[in-house]
């Protein structure tokens, strides 16, 4: 028997519980499951297999494998179509069945006409608009990180900045409909100095109304901005702010290369809460490695215990990944299983502070 849900911001049915698609409000297929195996089609354009082994994540499809998955849901939106009624019909014919493989795999060119490559999200801002202020990140040096290998820092100007918004949303059409909230990229678009960022907050909040602002920021350049420029971000609508906090132990610090101390993220953590912005911070889980895993947790778990964190705030444990380019003392030698259980027990020691605790793995981001 079949079953739909036509909501407001997307379209899913299922004839047998066997396939399943879903699609945004453009008509371009989001998700398709078949016999237990799921595929996602990115808006980059790209379509990804979920895998759980031999590790978590996302399998990029080449361009053959890609058109067959894509060929198979639109076949069953053909199927679904030929006994649907009303309003699942009118969407069918509308929005999804003018959508061939070969339009969905051409999505890809607008994509790249719109933005230059996405490395990382947070993962609450995976359905987020990503908005390229920046390119790259501004430090770049930490030896546990190669997102943005190769690719030097650069501000947009605001001609190039708003051309680009106006892609964004050439691009997203109806689709914005799935979408929650700004995300200013890249790596480090908040440490810009007011002068360059005020035009980038105002053409991307003149653009999307509404929708509150989020986005990175390391310690070192956070630090330096004072309360006056952190309480205009606020009253821009910066909601959220993201840091690296990756240790409370300043020695793995600079084993690592990453500018800050335990001292500094206090002081600017209370800037920003005394800002009425809230804070996500992020912990490299299996960091230091078997060493100091010990000192790595018990300095960290020390730290947040002192921060004047609320419910509002979060803590993402994420765990080490040996970055594919670059020589890093980080996990050595450290199992998957050993930096899973770690995980658990932060999370556990955390909770018991009252710490709002998720997981960050940056094997599941997908843009």
């Amino acid at each position: 028997m079949l079953h739909a849900n036509l909501g407001p911001v997307a379209t899913s049915f299922t004839p047998d519980l066997e396939r399943i698609a879903s699609f945004d409000r453009e008509g371009r297929l989001q998700t398709y499951t078949e016999r237990r195996r799921t595929w996602r089609r990115t808006l980059s354009g790209r379509v990804f297999e979920r895998r759980t082994t031999p590790v978590r994540g996302w399998r990029p499809l080449d361009s053959r494998e890609a058109a067959a998955v894509l060929g198979r849901a639109g076949e069953l939106a053909r199927e679904v179509a030929r006994e649907a009624r009303q309003e699942l019909a009118q969407r069918l014919r509308d929005e999804i069945l003018p959508w061939t493989p070969e339009r969905l795999l051409a999505e890809r060119e607008r994509f790249d006409r719109a933005y230059r490559p996405v490395s990382i999200l947070p993962p609450d801002r995976y359905a987020a608009i990503v908005l390229q202020a920046t390119e790259g990140c501004s430090w770049n040096g930490c030896t546990f990180c190669s997102f943005y290998a190769g690719r030097p820092f650069a501000v947009r100007r605001p001609s190039e900045f708003e051309a680009h918004v106006e892609a964004v949303r050439e691009l997203l059409g109806r689709g914005i409909l799935l979408r929650r909230g700004i995300f200013l990229a890249d790596g480090n678009a908040l440490a810009v100095g007011r002068r360059r960022l005020e035009p980038l907050v105002e053409s991307a909040v003149r653009a999307f109304p509404g929708e509150p602002l989020s986005g990175f920021v390391d310690l070192y350049s956070g630090e330096r901005r004072g309360e006056e420029a952190w309480g205009w971000l606020r009253r821009r609508g910066l909601e959220r702010v993201y840091v690296g906090m990756e240790t409370g132990l300043d020695e793995l610090l600079k084993k690592v290369n990453k500018p800050g101390s335990a001292a500094a993220l206090e002081s600017f953590v209370a800037r920003l809460k005394n800002e009425g912005i809230a804070v996500s911070l992020i912990v490299m889980v299996g960091l230091g490695g078997r060493e100091l895993r010990q000192r790595h947790r018990e300095a960290t778990l020390d730290v947040l215990a002192r921060l004047p964190l609320t419910r509002d705030d979060l803590v993402y444990l994420s765990p080490f990944v040996e970055p594919p380019d670059r020589s890093d003392p980080g996990s050595d030698g450290m199992s998957a299983r050993e930096i899973d259980e770690e995980t658990r027990l932060f999370a556990r020691s955390a909770r018991r502070l009252g710490l709002r605790v998720s997981l960050y793995d940056i094997r599941e981001f997908v843009y």
